[in-house]
């Protein structure tokens, strides 16, 4: 039966076929390392010659890996293993690899990259944060600058002239960010010149976990000022702090949601004079109050958000990072800014936005690499189109995993993490403890300083020092304390005798929600064969098990009298520990696809817009886009005032004037009289033939600032009618649910709805185009309207 389940095991299947590749790519190794550096690098333009000539990238792949492996070896030492090219070939296929920590993965991605940037379509590496995109770009790129590619690297500060020679490069390197914010960005731009992207051809996301699922539903949101007085955020928050949790509002952790009950709505409406709070005209009041209740009740100091100085700033949850310069929405952020007594900032107004999963998608091709991707492949496959692919430890993984121990408090378990380090601090294992917030990282270090062990504490608090930090965690006596950024990224080498002593032992102080993140910090140790341990310490109190299930192993406590300090080892704890992840993630995972069925909508609308907007960019001459404007607004004219439902007698034609003298007709150019002997579309017909003269009578008025008029006005009007649009979509999808009546599906409503807002939108976007563009008096030359003040912030 075993012989059948590796026959049938399609991981397996995979991993033979591409075994059967390497001995291809090793059988090349002789006859590349007798070239000299001259003859390795003109494979280049052989290559390239080749693709010219028709090739397929697949059939050059066994040399272009034999040629960047000999590359590497000549450029930094360092020669790829047979399962680095097999990591490499599944990055090329548009899959996901699944690769052990320390097997490598930053030289993995060489391989790909080169292959795929011969096109000269270019290939964009996408890493977590900017100090691994900048060291990859001036590390990992030596060899392909050395092969004769161009490598970039896409930075936030860079001016837009720095970034399009970036993006030029055959290679650039960057964060999921800032390539998300440059899309949106080249979609505000004034000229063609201005924008800096290529098209999405090729992607190779490392950590890709971590970018495509757990910040997957965040989106990307680029802001500017609106005017909003903050005396109402003060005021929502005084209303707050005077009402009682549970009497007065309700807090659900796992909805993540607060809400006022019948006590705390009268006492709202007593406080802000208001008799009925649901009153449409209290929507905005209403919306306060509800921020200043999840400030409170859902948001907490040193997990969520910092406060440095006159500024709150934000915690990533799951890299421990902080987020400068990023602002939840939807006034959330001022709320925050009030409960901690900080200046409040003006509300920002969207401007642009896209998520994660919907920028990554537009990407001809996409892959990733990460250590822990198959407990998430569902996801990958039905909203990526990527499979995971798990490729082979270089040498055979030696670290022991313990198991689970649970103790029924808090501090009984943060006392045994403190006396397990002690224990092995005495003999030099180096230990590394993991935990999921500063405010833990915190307590754990004001124990070991009471114990008197000395300690680096790693959070978004300290991460300047992080690669640093990382790199010594290995080495004889250290102890590090870190949040769960745990320096992804960075290597953990052991330091001289460390292996004798049983290498790296990681501690953690609590499950996480999902199996992967607790995976990434067990994979800080045991890399490369090396011997290292982990285990994880839990309590009753912690976030998982008591929102998730705590009641029967509390029972079962009681029921052994077991004391506060003595703790429960057992087989059926780590199955229980292990089934509330599994519905964690399944809960996480249904949430993540229904809000991309809601951004699926605007999604569809964006493509719309910003091809409309690349077309006027793009087009010198912009007055057949204006003529077919002109047309669709006459079409809606005649539907609205001689509808064909109505007999010509009751056609309100004074109206139909009115309203055509108002957009581009001349005062007094046709009557009533002569319009009431035509049918509808003679009536279309002759509205559009003196139009027409009109426009040619403004060519002539304008001369040469037509052109230019009709550019700034087309992208002024799409511009902050699309801005509106996407407010007024924003509003629309949180209060759709509140419509769901009957059997109605909320998704269908939003759909249906949003459709007709859009129309809506394009309609008044011909109304206003038609208007200046027949109607504006011109001072002078009409110039570009750039936006200002616009800032990238972080969805909430």
């Amino acid at each position: 039966m075993g012989l059948l389940k590796q026959v049938f095991n399609s991981n397996e299947r995979d991993i033979a076929r591409l075994r059967r590749k390497v001995d291809r790519i090793n059988a090349l190794e002789p006859q590349f390392e007798a070239m000299t550096d001259e003859e390795l690098k003109a494979m280049t333009p052989a290559f390239r010659e080749r693709l010219a000539n028709g090739e397929k990238l697949d059939n050059l792949l066994p040399e272009a890996f034999a040629v960047v492996r000999e590359a590497a070896k000549r450029v930094f030492g360092q020669r790829h293993y047979d399962v680095q090219l097999m990591g490499g070939m599944v990055l090329h296929e548009g899959r996901v690899a699944e690769m052990k920590t320390g097997e490598g993965k930053t030289l993995v991605a060489t391989l790909p990259s080169y292959l795929n940037g011969l096109t000269g379509h270019g290939v964009h590496v996408v890493t977590v944060n900017d100090y691994l995109a900048k060291r990859d770009a001036e590390y990992t790129g030596q060899v392909h600058r050395f092969l004769g590619l161009t490598v970039g690297y896409n930075g936030h500060d860079m001016t837009p002239a720095q970034k399009r020679e970036a993006y030029m490069a055959d290679i650039t390197y960057g964060t999921n960010n800032e390539f998300g914010f440059d899309y949106l960005r080249d979609n505000m731009v004034m000229t063609l010149d201005d924008m800096v992207q290529r098209r999405l051809h090729f992607a190779i996301v490392d950590e890709v976990d971590s970018i495509l699922i757990d910040e997957a539903r965040t989106p990307l949101i680029i802001s500017g000022p609106a005017e909003k007085s903050a005396d109402l955020y003060f005021r929502a928050d005084l209303l707050v702090r005077r009402l009682k949790p549970e009497e007065d509002y309700e807090v659900d952790e796992k909805m993540r949601t607060a809400n006022l009950t019948d006590s705390g709505i009268r006492k709202a409406e007593a406080f802000f004079g208001v008799s009925n709070l649901f009153d449409p005209d209290n929507v905005t009041l209403m919306h306060h109050i509800t921020q200043a209740l999840k400030a409170h009740g859902l948001m907490h100091r040193d997990k969520d958000y910092v406060v440095m100085g006159d500024e709150i700033c934000i915690v990533d949850e799951f890299t421990g990072r902080l987020m400068e310069g990023r602002r939840y929405s939807e006034g959330l952020h001022q709320a925050i800014e009030a409960k901690e007594g900080v200046r409040v900032q003006n509300e920002s107004k969207t401007l642009a936005t896209i998520t994660l999963q919907n920028y990554f998608r537009m990407y001809e091709k996409l892959s990733g690499m990460t250590g822990t991707a198959k407990t998430e492949e569902k996801e990958f496959v039905e909203i990526y189109g990527m499979d995971v692919v798990v490729i082979p430890t270089n040498r055979p993984l030696a670290r022991k995993d313990l198991g689970d121990v649970i103790y029924k408090t808090e501090r009984a378990k943060f006392n045994a993490v403190v006396n397990d380090v002690v224990e092995r601090h005495r003999i030099g294992q180096p230990v590394l403890v993991g935990t999921t917030s500063i405010e833990k990282s915190e307590l754990v270090s004001h124990l070991l300083h009471q114990r008197g062990v000395p300690h680096q504490v790693l959070n978004a608090k300290h991460h300047a020092r992080e690669a640093e930090i990382v790199a010594l965690a290995g080495q004889r006596g250290m102890v590090t304390i870190a949040t769960n950024m745990a320096g992804r990224g960075t290597d953990i080498l052991l330091g001289e005798g460390v292996p004798e002593l049983g290498g790296l032992h990681i501690i953690g102080t609590e499950r996480h929600e999902s199996r992967r993140i607790d995976n990434q910090l067990r994979g800080r140790s045991g890399r490369q064969g090396d011997p290292g341990s982990s285990q994880f310490f839990l309590s009753l109190e912690d976030d998982l098990l008591r929102l998730f299930g705590s009641e029967n192993i509390r029972r079962l406590m009681d029921r052994l009298g077991l004391e506060e300090d003595q703790p429960i080892e057992h087989k059926m704890l780590t199955g229980a520990m292990e089934r509330a992840q599994k519905k964690v993630e399944g809960n996480n995972y249904d949430l993540r696809k229904h809000v991309l069925r809601y951004d699926d909508v605007l999604n569809k609308q964006r493509e719309v817009i910003y091809r409309q907007r690349r077309q006027i960019l793009e087009r010198e001459n912009l007055r057949e886009v204006v003529e077919g404007m002109l047309d669709d607004l006459v079409d809606h004219m005649l539907e609205v005032y001689c509808s064909e439902e109505q007999i010509p007698e009751d056609w309100d034609i004074p109206a139909l004037l009115q309203y055509a003298e108002h957009h581009f007709l001349l005062p007094g150019q046709v009557d009533e009289a002569s319009l009431r002997k035509l049918d509808r579309d003679e009536i279309k017909a002759r509205l559009l033939e003196l139009a027409k003269a009109n426009y040619d009578a403004r060519e002539e008025e304008l001369q040469g600032f037509l052109r230019e008029l009709e550019r700034v006005v087309l992208l002024r009007a799409v511009d902050s009618k699309w801005m509106d649009h996407i407010d007024a979509m924003d509003q629309f999808r949180q209060g759709v649910h509140l419509r769901s009546y009957g059997q109605a599906d909320p998704l269908v409503i939003y759909q249906k709805e949003g459709f007709e807002m859009f129309e809506a939108m394009i309609h008044s976007i011909e109304e206003e185009v038609v208007l200046y563009v027949f109607k504006a008096t011109l001072q002078q030359a009409p110039q570009p309207v750039q936006v200002h003040g616009a800032v990238p912030v972080q969805g909430g």
